[in-house]
């Protein structure tokens, strides 16, 4: 075997290696983080070629990890950073411009930072860039901002290459001059007195110039030799004098809110469903991000940051139930080294902290605060009864929980311990009289929802603890026909509709005044706004002053409110014809105050099955127009287009002007 033989054999070995250990940290990542695995997944494939042969890499691999507060961003990138082994040369930055090294003249920039950093200059490192979203450009009218901090982030992002801090060296020959003068004007030999580098005026030069020697000796320069050096500085040509940071692998970490200010918030967070915010955020795309980055900067800012982009979505029910297990087991395990008790956790306490620590849009740092203040001041609480009535060490105490207090049992004596459960009691409709009128009216709204749309609403509740009421979340659509339309109308006022039909005209409550805006709103829509009246023409006022507008809206007051009457005797029909499945659903809220997809389609027994992206069947309709026979044209048609006239003339170039599809 020849010597290039050899070497390539053992490349390949080299970088089988490299990929195996690329492989573990990706498996240990999942083992510590919750919930992400898609995404580690994702960032590792984004790395491997910077760790399996960085010296092929010319410039720096950006990797963006963009999501809500407290989705664990920062901590994959601390973690991954640990792991590769580059811990020692790692550095982080936030973004926010106050966070590091105030009043350090080095902390203004960030080739600063990396200098003082074991990052070493073409050499493989990490660098995180943190709370990127505060460093913005550009304010909410497209105006610039002035940012002073970190200005040579964006040639790191291009290309890793700096070039000297000339303003600097300008700022150090000013200095000598001025020292210069002075000294002519005074004794002779002042000037060595006189002038005298700062420490990080030093350290600048010995990293902008390349210098070797130590901090303390360039300390001690006298002028003539700090003149010498920006002379031959000068002379040398500055090409070479760059700072050379081409092999950096750099997470842009952030939030952008802009992307997530179009979901569905129908109610506050502490109501919405973890799975349902999973699944809504889990749709974002690149394009949302680029959409939310041109909001805070500049487009060949944005363009910089490259197409790597992460979009973090919101944790699922499960992964909160596993941080909420894990932060159990942790606690009992340090409750019982302190007091030598045993602690057994009941299902009922981890319900608990789900249901009043769970913020779906706030991330882990909520759940983590519940969970101290619920089982670290809980535990302590139980242990102190206990052991006050003679409990030994290695007796067991056990904890569950009713939504109003932890309890403690210990033998046959058990305690109640407040606990901040406050969500659970604003959760509770203890009254008989609202929580059938809400349970009629949510359900009313679901089932004429499922019936139309074909799919069970994605959450129905009548225990919310944002506000006195109920509601039902519906999944969103790409395209809404006039048909879909209609139905949405008809779902709106579905809630009306199943008060007045079980609790009669004298009876039907005020709850219905926001889905009579809306359906309003729907209505005034098809008719004035999309053309699905009698009129094509739009038909109503607009509120800028910059737009077309018309005021002749009463002609179409009239179509409006049929239509709306029409809809509502719809909702009334279907839930008369199906009366046992309205009164199923309004049992069920009633005992469990909520319904998932799954138990609403048990519940009322019809086949709810269609596809959450599912359009009406347009591909099957032009399927059947191309295989219809051409309707023979009218006689008037066929003088027009013999005749072309200066109106069709015009009507054809403008046709002409429209993209084909």
């Amino acid at each position: 075997m020849n010597e290039s033989t050899t070497s390539r054999a053992s490349l390949r070995e080299q970088l089988a290696l490299k990929d195996r250990r690329l492989q573990e940290i990706a498996a240990q990542l999942k083992r510590e983080l919750f919930g992400i695995d898609a995404i580690i997944d994702r960032v590792i494939d984004s790395v491997r070629a910077w760790y399996l042969m960085p010296e092929l890499v010319s410039r720096p691999i950006i990797v963006c990890l963009w999501g809500l507060t407290g989705t664990g961003k920062t901590q994959l990138v601390r973690r991954l950073a640990q792991l590769l082994g580059f811990y020692d040369r790692f550095v982080e930055v936030q973004m926010d411009g106050f966070s590091n090294g105030a009043g350090w003249r080095g902390a203004q920039s960030i080739s600063g930072m990396l200098a003082e950093s074991g990052v070493r200059e073409g050499e493989p490192g990490i660098l995180a860039l943190d709370e990127f979203q505060r460093f913005r450009t550009i304010d909410g009218k497209r105006g610039e901002l002035r940012v002073e901090r970190y200005q040579d982030v964006w040639a790191l992002l291009s290309d890793g290459r700096l070039p000297p801090a000339l303003s600097l060296l300008g700022d150090i020959e000013s200095s000598l001059a001025e020292a210069a003068f002075d000294a002519e004007r005074e004794e002779a030999d002042t000037t060595q007195r006189r002038f005298k580098l700062r420490s990080w005026e030093a350290r600048e030069l010995q990293r902008n110039l390349k210098l070797e020697m130590p901090l303390m000796e360039i300390m001690a320069w006298t002028p003539e030799q700090i003149q010498d050096r920006l002379l031959a500085f000068r002379e040398s040509g500055q090409q070479r004098w760059e700072t050379d940071y081409s092999r950096l692998l750099i997470f842009v970490c952030g939030n952008l809110d802009e992307m997530y200010e179009d979901l569905a918030t129908s109610v506050d967070d502490c109501d919405s469903d973890a799975d349902v915010f999973h699944a809504l955020t889990g749709k974002l795309s690149v394009i949302d991000v680029k959409q939310a980055l041109n909001k805070r900067f500049k487009p060949e800012q944005v363009a910089r940051l490259g197409n790597e982009h992460v979009v973090y979505p919101s944790l699922s029910r499960r992964a909160y139930e596993q941080l909420i297990e894990q932060g159990c087991s942790r606690y009992a395990r340090e409750a019982e080294e302190r007091c030598q008790l045993r602690f057994e956790l009941d299902a009922s306490v981890q319900e608990q902290i789900y249901a009043n620590a769970v913020f779906p849009a706030q991330g882990t740092r909520p759940l983590f605060s519940s969970l101290h203040a619920i089982l670290g001041a809980g535990l302590t609480k139980a242990a102190l009864w206990a052991i006050e009535r003679g409990a030994e060490p290695g007796d067991c105490v056990r904890l569950s929980a009713d939504g109003r207090a932890l309890l403690a049992q210990w033998g046959t004596l058990s305690q109640a311990i407040a606990a901040p459960f406050e969500i659970s009691r604003l959760r509770q409709r203890s009254n008989a009289d609202f929580r059938a009128l809400l349970a009629v009216h949510e359900a009313g709204h679901g089932l004429v929802h499922a019936l139309l749309f074909g799919r069970a609403p994605q959450e129905i509740k009548i225990h919310v603890a944002s506000f006195e009421g109920g509601y039902n979340a519906y999944s969103s659509r790409k395209v809404w026909s006039r048909r879909n339309l209609r139905d949405s109308i008809c779902t709106s006022l579905a809630g009306r509709a199943a008060e007045l039909l079980v609790f009669g005209p004298e009876l039907s409550s005020s709850g219905a005044e926001s889905d009579l805006r809306k359906a309003t709103e729907t209505a005034a829509r098809m008719l004035r706004h999309l053309g699905h009246g009698p009129r094509i023409g739009r038909s109503d006022v607009a509120t800028d002053s910059e737009e077309n507008y018309c005021t002749d809206v009463e002609s179409s007051n009239a179509p409006i409110e049929a239509l709306l009457q029409a809809e509502h005797a719809r909702a009334t029909g279907l839930l008369q014809a199906h009366r046992q499945a309205l009164l199923s659903l309004v049992d069920e809220l009633i005992q469990q105050g909520q319904l998932s997809p799954a138990r609403f389609a048990a519940v009322v027994g019809l086949p709810l099955d269609r596809p959450e992206d599912a359009l009406d069947p347009y591909a099957n309709r032009l399927a059947r127009f191309r295989r219809e026979r051409p309707a023979q044209a009218s006689e008037p048609q066929r003088r027009m287009r013999g005749r072309p006239s200066g109106d069709a003339r015009l009507a054809g170039g403008a046709v002409g002007l429209l993209p084909t599809a």
